[in-house]
Parts: structure tokens; C-alpha cells; sequence
């Protein structure tokens, strides 16, 4: 006897168009979801809810006009909540709200499948019938799984000073980790963004970059030597430290490079 897969309805809520089309594409992938609408703002968001039964909220916190966190507190009773953000400083206040999960852009789709099963372990226990997602439930499942670090694009996006830059990965040098935001050293000059180290890494192609130290990034290409736990990049001047515990696995990339 057949049986078609339950789905639940998934409403996102963010102003950034890129970060919406990633939702959407993983949402895409999996059967189990099914995306009503992606709403720009909080008052999109209202409509869509009182229009259609959401169970799965992706929402983003740091939006114009009334913050995500500020929309959530204003529903009465809100769907299943997964978090959405660049920032690492709104999770504690995010759990208060009894939120499932807080993701970190940008959202690679193995981490995105982890918060949705969360999810559908929280709407079981509330009576809906649906089942966890593994990759068996994915069409292409190893390919769907692959990290940014797999693609051909040769670009990303990231905001600063209030707008979306795009970033070629062929011009970043170094990247300079600070307390709450990271500064991205360009063949054209500098770029600063509230973004975290551990976010970047994972943006960032495997094959051309790598962590060198706890507060910085590099490509592979930029090296110009290497002595003691000093690296001397081919940007004018530039010295980026060599973290003891990085050491190993760099030698062994540009020794059989």
C-alpha cells in the first residue's frame, strides 16, 4: 500500500534575496518540505501566516522595520522556529523564545537538514505525523550533501556597509578574524563584515583556502614563503602568524602542492 510522504508547509521570512534562494533550494530538496512563500519583511510574514497553515518558520533576526526576534514575540502562536542569521550574538536571546535552532550563514545543507529534524522531532511529539530526514529521502543525496567548498562558482555575496558586496574568490588574500566581525583583505582593498571565522571557513573552496591560525584565513595561491610561524603572503608587506595547532596540516598542503 502507497502512502505519500507528509509534508510540512515552510513560510521564509528575510530581506536578503540570495539568502532566500538558498532556503529555497535546500527546502527543494527535500520531499518532506514544502515552501508557501518567501515574505521580505515581518508584514509578509503576518499575511502569509493568517493565510496559510505554516508549520516551519525560517526566520531571519536582522531585518528592517521590526527585527525577527521582535515579529516572533508578536505571534501568538507561532509555527516551529529555525533562526537565521550571520550574527553569533542573538542565540541566547533566540533559545529564550523557545526557537528550534539558530543557523549561521551561510547555511550549508547538511547543517540546514540537522535543524529541520530537529523540527520534525518537536512537531511528533505534538502529533504530526512525519518522518525524520535521511539521505535515503533525497533525490542525488551525494551530491546534495556536498559543502560550498565542492562548487564551480567563482563568487559570493556577503553584506557590508548595508548593501550585499560580491566577492570574487580569486581576489581575497587573507582574512582577519576580529572580535565580532572579519575584515576580508582583497587584491582591491579591504572589506569588513559581522560575519564569523567558522561561517567563513565553510564558505570558502577547501582546495584554495585554508586556516591557518584561530583568527585567520588564507589562500593558498597568495603564500610567498613560509618561516617559522610566520606567513609572508605575495600582498606588499603582508605577515599572517601560523597557528602551532594549523602548522602540520599546512606543510603537508604545500609540500605536495
Amino acid at each position: 500500500m502507497h502512502t505519500d510522504i507528509q509534508k510540512l508547509n515552510c513560510l521564509i521570512v528575510d530581506d536578503e534575496p540570495l539568502a532566500q534562494d538558498v532556503l529555497a533550494n535546500h527546502i527543494g530538496k527535500v520531499p518532506q518540505l514544502h515552501l508557501i512563500q518567501k515574505s521580505n519583511n515581518a508584514i509578509e510574514a503576518f499575511e502569509a501566516i493568517h493565510k496559510n497553515h505554516i508549520d516551519l518558520l525560517f526566520l531571519d533576526i536582522n531585518m528592517p522595520v521590526m527585527s525577527g526576534l521582535s515579529f516572533l514575540r508578536s505571534l501568538k502562536d507561532p509555527p516551529a522556529v529555525i533562526l537565521t542569521t550571520a550574527y553569533t550574538e542573538y542565540a541566547l536571546e533566540g533559545y529564550e523564545l523557545d526557537v528550534i535552532d539558530y543557523l549561521l550563514k551561510p547555511i550549508p545543507f547538511d547543517r540546514f537538514l540537522k535543524a529541520v529534524n530537529k523540527a520534525i522531532a518537536k512537531l511528533q511529539l505534538s502529533g504530526k505525523q512525519i518522518q525524520h530526514i535521511t539521505e535515503e529521502h533525497i533525490p542525488n543525496a551525494s551530491h546534495a550533501v556536498q559543502p560550498a567548498a565542492a562548487t564551480d562558482k567563482q563568487y559570493f555575496f556577503i553584506k557590508a556597509d548595508g548593501k550585499l558586496v560580491k566577492v570574487n574568490y580569486a581576489d581575497i588574500k587573507f582574512i582577519e578574524g576580529m572580535k565580532d566581525y572579519l575584515k576580508i583583505h582583497t587584491t582591491t582593498g579591504m572589506i569588513v563584515t559581522h560575519y564569523t571565522m567558522k561561517a567563513m571557513e565553510e564558505q570558502l573552496p577547501s582546495d584554495k583556502f585554508m586556516r591557518v591560525h584561530k583568527s585567520y584565513i588564507i589562500a593558498l595561491n597568495a603564500i610567498k614563503a613560509i618561516e617559522g610561524n610566520i606567513i609572508f603572503l605575495d600582498k606588499e608587506k603582508a605577515e599572517v602568524p601560523l597557528g602551532n595547532s594549523f602548522k602540520e596540516a599546512l606543510l603537508s598542503v604545500v609540500s605536495t602542492s
